[in-house]
């Protein structure tokens, strides 16, 4: 195990988006596991560091936001170890110079990749064959540390009067990006068969117009469905509570569906052009081992896979036109009748099983054969 002396000072460098820097949690949660007395502080990008809220193993969050010179000195060799979670060239900079001792994943090749290998006192391969969260979790191995597989949600309560009566389900159907979104039809067939199998419809989204707009055109600006519309309401702490006592979860390539997987929610995944054996979401306790890269329905742990498992299945491309407002035939062709068929099994409560099951489908009667 790496020496560090009584009460070290860390520093965690994440300067990812939301879904990224929750992914980083398992490393966090094993360097505080391994180091108890330390005080662990992460660095984030400014709109970021909700996801971090109320985590345990965290003794502060440092944001990045305007001059970047002057925190760079604020850090200098503030802390006993930091580490990258990253290999761009910021967030490696960023841990070499905050850190007495600096770790960090480095590309296999260029003159950037020999200063950083140079530079760094722990420096690892890249390797992207790997899930998102292994590959943090190989740092730990590199520190001679135990890895911890947890992923740490945002903690916090919920307003009461935001907590459905009865059971519901939460449905959380726009993306950041166009490339990774499902029909309105389907999702208008979902709600549907949930309300009527007797369960509440809570819709989620995020707070800026675009999202709004888009929630107006799943949804109907008129609110002819039987949805409660929670879009830009609630904190990722409240999120994430809310979530957590779902009987069901349904969303995209999304932060807020890797957030569900990490609840322990039965998580219904709706995946398109992503890679899910690099992004798929982590079940709880990564459960059920690596997910296939194609399939119909997948199971790992709590979550289920859905994908429309096309030839070209899963391409890593912004969409069939390669750019984010573009749309994804393999998402628009996904029909209902399949994404009901996961949510059925779902919700028959098998989830917290540790066996996968691969391309099951199973019917969707009990939804009335939609």
């Amino acid at each position: 195990m790496i020496a560090l002396p009584p009460r070290a000072r860390i520093l965690v460098v994440s300067l990812r988006r939301l879904g990224d820097v929750l992914l980083t949690t398992p490393l966090i949660r094993s360097l505080k596991r391994a180091f108890p007395d330390a005080a662990i502080e992460a660095l984030v990008f400014a709109g970021t560091e909700e996801i971090l809220a109320g985590n345990p193993d965290l003794a502060g969050v440092i944001t990045m936001q305007g001059n970047t010179a002057a925190l760079a000195r604020a850090l200098w060799r503030r802390y006993d170890l930091a580490v990258s979670t990253q290999s761009g060239d910021r967030p490696t900079l960023f841990a070499w110079l905050a850190g007495r001792v600096s770790a960090g994943p480095v590309e296999p090749k260029g003159i950037m990749a020999w200063l950083k290998h140079r530079a760094l006192d722990y420096p690892i391969d890249v390797d992207t064959t790997r899930h998102r969260v292994e590959e943090a979790l190989q740092l730990a191995t590199a520190l001679q540390i135990p890895a911890v597989p947890e992923l740490v949600c945002p903690a916090g309560p919920l307003r009461p009067e935001l907590l459905p009566d009865g059971d519901y389900a939460v449905v959380h159907p726009g993306p950041m990006f166009r490339y990774k979104r499902w029909h309105t039809d389907g999702w208008r067939a979902l709600a549907t068969a949930l309300t009527e199998r007797g369960l509440a419809v809570v819709a989620t989204g995020g707070p800026s117009v675009q999202d709004r707009r888009y929630c107006d055109e799943v949804w109907g600006a008129k609110d002819l469905l039987p949805v409660r519309r929670l879009e830009g309401v609630l904190t990722w702490p409240e999120l994430a509570h809310l979530i957590a006592s779902a009987k069901v979860y349904v969303g995209p390539d999304t932060s807020v569906t890797h957030l569900a997987a990490a609840t322990g929610a039965m998580t219904v995944a709706l995946y398109g052009p992503t890679d899910p054996r690099r992004f798929g979401p982590w079940p709880l306790a990564g459960a059920g081992g690596p997910w296939d890269a194609t399939g119909t329905i997948q199971r790992r742990g709590n979550v289920w896979l859905v994908q429309n498992a096309l030839p070209c299945l899963p391409c890593q491309n912004e969409g069939c036109e390669r750019r984010i407002d573009s749309h994804s035939r393999c998402l628009d062709e996904l029909t209902p009748r399949q994404v009901l068929a996961a949510v059925e099994e779902a919700l028959g409560g098998g989830a917290r099983s540790q066996t996968p099951v691969r391309n099951g489908a199973k019917s969707a009667d009990r939804f009335g054969g939609i």
